[in-house]
């Protein structure tokens, strides 16, 4: 634990005692005390060497004209069927539970948030749990069809390549639940950013639409927003808020 002081958990815990309407904002950082590698870190998935750049093969373009090596890819490093939340994804399910959170927006298609009991979870980048036939439209959750099988997994009705219902680069982001955070981040009397270096657009503008009270910062390295926190923590996620009490 080191540097995160008890006076920072403190003016944690208080402001999340005098809040009632908590939105959280998450990134990577968030799954990372699950097991599952940051994409931006010094040991995530864009430092290591492929014959694409991860970037690169996690677009549409690759996905429509190579969707074989997007799925060794895939299967290879954004799949992963072990791991459980962590203190940060239970406590923040306890603060819903508590009412006190509203909602949480997260960078993340891993599923975590749900499996932990959270209701109100808006992912902006969809998930690796739901995945669609793309000729016929039907739906296939859980990971199974893309675990169970090997190459291009195809429709067990029509025979149509079924994807992945994740936001791939060169993909915009869906407007429904666009619009959902924006509205849950403007009502909002404490916004917690956790887990996030918030470089991703447009997910990182919808900071921009607080205007609440307690804007909170809880990150292993500095941020765009830090100077415009009243409480910034330097640390694992679930290391903070496992410390908090509801």
């Amino acid at each position: 634990m080191g540097e995160i002081s008890n006076e920072a958990i403190q003016k944690l815990q208080n402001a999340v005692n005098e809040s009632n309407y908590i939105v959280f904002f998450g990134g990577a950082g968030v799954s990372t005390e699950s097991g599952i590698p940051d994409f931006r870190s010094q040991d995530g998935l864009y430092a290591q060497k492929y014959k694409y750049p991860p970037e690169t093969i996690v677009s549409h373009t690759f996905f429509m004209r190579r969707t074989e090596e997007f799925y060794e890819f895939y299967r290879d490093k954004m799949i992963f069927e072990e791991v459980k939340p962590n203190a940060a994804h239970k406590k923040l399910a306890e603060l819903e539970a508590a009412g006190k959170l509203k909602a949480i927006v997260t960078q993340n298609i891993d599923g975590l948030h749900q499996a932990a009991g959270s209701k109100e979870v808006l992912e902006l980048h969809g998930s690796t749990l739901r995945n669609y036939c793309m000729n016929c439209g039907k739906r296939y959750d859980g990971l199974k069809i893309i675990t169970g099988t090997t190459g291009v997994p195809k429709c067990e009705d029509c025979g149509g390549t079924i994807r992945p219902d994740v936001v791939l680069y060169e993909e915009g982001l869906d407007n429904s639940v666009m619009r959902r955070a924006v509205e849950h981040i403007s009502k909002a009397d404490m916004l917690i950013i956790g887990g996030t270096s918030l470089v991703v657009y447009p997910a990182a503008g919808f900071i921009d639409y607080f205007r609440g009270k307690h804007l909170c910062v809880i990150n292993m390295s500095e941020t765009s927003r830090d100077k415009a926190a009243d409480i910034v923590i330097k640390g694992k996620i679930g290391e903070v808020l496992g410390q908090i009490t509801v």
